[in-house]
């Protein structure tokens, strides 16, 4: 039905642009790189042969410009699977909502939305330093539970053994699995990168088994994720976005990716703090194949 869309739901600033990212719809390339850190943005930008425009507004920077004759604009999205909730739905507004006349166009446009980031290893053969390209992931963040349509993407027999390997309590609300799109995976992760199942944490801290001065509430979770196994998979990685992003993009018709190079290793207790100088490998690798 083509229902007209309100002031209230999709806001619009003054100069046209939309409300958070302060983005027009000609500014946005089809195939976009999502970093959370602003300060990525000028990294991966750097590769560019030129760039159209940049604009910046609270964590989300934007630039679009041109590499080896691909359009692309990377985007900033600061931490957590609300941030990206935000940015996905304003892309798709964007590429699909006729800002004049607030009503979705006709012919919908398809997206290439990848992820470059960071992540904690969960297993022995993912040290520091290991590029994986999440083929799964498991959204702890509950965000997807929101949307109608959530349980046809979603990988229903595997959150159900997931769920009863962890014993899962359902104060923290249902956990969610996603695929990846096939095609992207097949064409950025080649035979190079590990395929991993990764979980998306609501948090840097508890949720991801740290715990400082508060205890956990279930001080076993990590030892339990590690030792999961469905079908031959394995829960590679710990990060705090790829869950929402491949469920969106699934839900609005887009083709999602996260891909993330480890910097520490919880198995093992290592870390590298230093990793801003070497993640630049990560960046290429993604520019040329996305």
């Amino acid at each position: 039905m083509d229902t007209y869309i309100a002031e209230s739901e999709l806001i619009i600033n003054s100069d046209g642009s939309i409300f958070h990212l302060h983005l027009r719809p000609e500014q946005l390339a089809d195939k976009v790189i999502l970093v959370g850190d602003p300060g990525r943005v000028n990294l991966v930008a750097s590769h560019f042969e030129n760039k159209e425009f940049e604009v910046e507004s609270r964590e989300f920077r934007t630039v679009t410009g041109t590499y080896k004759g691909k359009r692309i604009t990377v985007v900033s999205t600061g931490i957590g699977c609300d941030n990206i909730d935000i940015v996905v739905n304003e892309l798709d507004a964007l590429a699909n909502i006729d800002f004049e006349t607030r009503h979705v166009k006709p012919s919908l446009r398809s997206l290439t939305l990848v992820r470059i980031g960071t992540c904690g290893g969960l297993q022995e053969f993912t040290p520091v330093g290991t590029y994986i390209a999440s083929e799964k992931s498991i959204g702890f963040d509950g965000l997807l539970n929101f949307y109608a349509g959530r349980n046809e993407v979603c990988d229903l027999e595997f959150e159900e053994a997931f769920k009863k390997h962890m014993d899962w309590n359902p104060q923290k609300g249902a956990p969610y699995v996603i695929d990846a799109n096939k095609e992207t995976l097949d064409r950025i992760a080649c035979d190079d990168m590990v395929r991993g199942v990764t979980i998306a944490c609501g948090g840097f801290y508890g949720p991801q088994g740290r715990e400082l001065r508060v205890p956990l509430a279930d001080p076993n979770q990590n030892a339990k994720v590690e030792a999961f196994e469905y079908k031959g998979y394995r829960i590679t990685n710990f990060e705090m976005e790829s869950s929402a992003l491949a469920g969106l993009a699934k839900l609005l018709g887009h083709k999602a990716l996260t891909c993330c190079m480890v910097i520490a290793n919880r198995r093992v207790k290592e870390a590298n703090t230093g990793y801003k100088n070497s993640i630049d490998g990560l960046i290429k690798t993604v520019l040329d194949r996305i």
